[in-house]
């Protein structure tokens, strides 16, 4: 993931001397002497910035906003109305020292958005850079979302998600702790994500479950034909084949050892939840009908 350089970009940045110049303070904003502020900085009204806030270079807070204690805020980000970032985790055991919340460049937060700090204090939630969280989405603790990802109205990530880079997530969308969801992979609103999402593919809101890959993401994104063709192909074998699931694994390794098709198989092969299911029934799959006459039986039991 891109977001893999942020803590050296970071450090890097730590060392320089901070100059506080050219930054536009609203009187009504309560910033601590201890929060660190970078050139060219807007910040709203009545927002607030806890002791050991940073926030990087080029940065706009258009009000209300809350940065916490433990958060960094690169450079060129825009915040809207209402957002906290870095609040602690929602968790029944709340830590005494949570981990950092780390945010990257270029990035929109919209209105109300909540990224909290990890569990550990050894840890940190992460987003990458030029995101676009739109307005009431959640990041819980110790997520990891990447770059160019989109995350809108009301999407709900669970603790430990990973969102890889260029990601779609859609409205409404809750996804359950632990979960990853794919490079370029599409979720449609309202799904509901329990298991993994591999990278490529689009989920279909209404059933929650893979409806193929998400092409159109593929040829914005600049694939060529031939890799979206190396795709379909790595598609069929790990959706439409009859094999096991080590033996899919092992074909997916033999026939596309590099490409975009080997991150698939990677990611697949590292899952620990198991991923979506087709909404389409693989081919020999049979469906097991119930018997009604013992149905009507046992509803009258039932019934006494």
């Amino acid at each position: 993931m891109v977001v893999s350089d942020l803590p050296e970009r970071v450090a890097r940045r730590s060392q320089v001397p901070w100059k506080v110049c050219f930054v536009k303070i609203h009187p009504s904003a309560i910033v601590s002497p201890d929060a660190q502020i970078g050139s060219h900085v807007e910040i709203g009204p009545f927002c607030v910035l806890e002791p050991g806030a940073i926030v990087g270079e080029g940065c706009v807070l258009y009000g209300h906003v809350t940065i916490k204690s433990g958060t960094t805020l690169g450079d060129r980000n825009r915040v809207f109305e209402g957002a906290v970032l870095g609040g602690y985790p929602q968790h029944v055991h709340m830590p005494d020292r949570p981990g950092n919340v780390l945010i990257g460049e270029g990035n929109t937060i919209r209105e109300n958005v909540t990224i909290h700090r990890p569990l550990s204090e050894a840890e940190t939630t992460v987003v990458g850079d030029h995101c676009l969280l739109m307005v009431g989405a959640h990041v819980a603790h110790d997520c990891k979302v990447g770059s160019n990802v989109i995350i809108t109205n009301n999407a709900m990530l669970g603790g430990h998600v990973i969102v890889e880079d260029r990601a779609y997530v859609s409205g409404g969308v809750a996804v359950h702790q632990f979960c990853r969801i794919g490079t370029l992979a599409m979720v449609g609103g309202q799904s509901r994500v329990v298991k993994d999402v591999p990278p490529y593919v689009t989920v279909d809101g209404q059933s929650s479950y893979v409806v193929g890959l998400n092409q159109i993401g593929l040829r914005r994104a600049g694939y060529s034909p031939d890799q979206i063709r190396q795709l379909k192909q790595a598609y069929r074998v790990l959706y439409r084949s009859t094999l096991l699931w080590d033996d899919v694994l092992k074909k997916l390794a033999t026939e596309f050892p590099e490409g975009p098709a080997a991150h698939l198989r990677e990611f697949c092969a590292n899952t620990r939840r198991g991923i979506i299911p087709e909404r389409r029934m693989p081919p020999g799959a049979t469906i097991k009908l119930c018997d009604e006459s013992s149905q009507e039986a046992e509803l009258r039991a039932k019934a006494g």
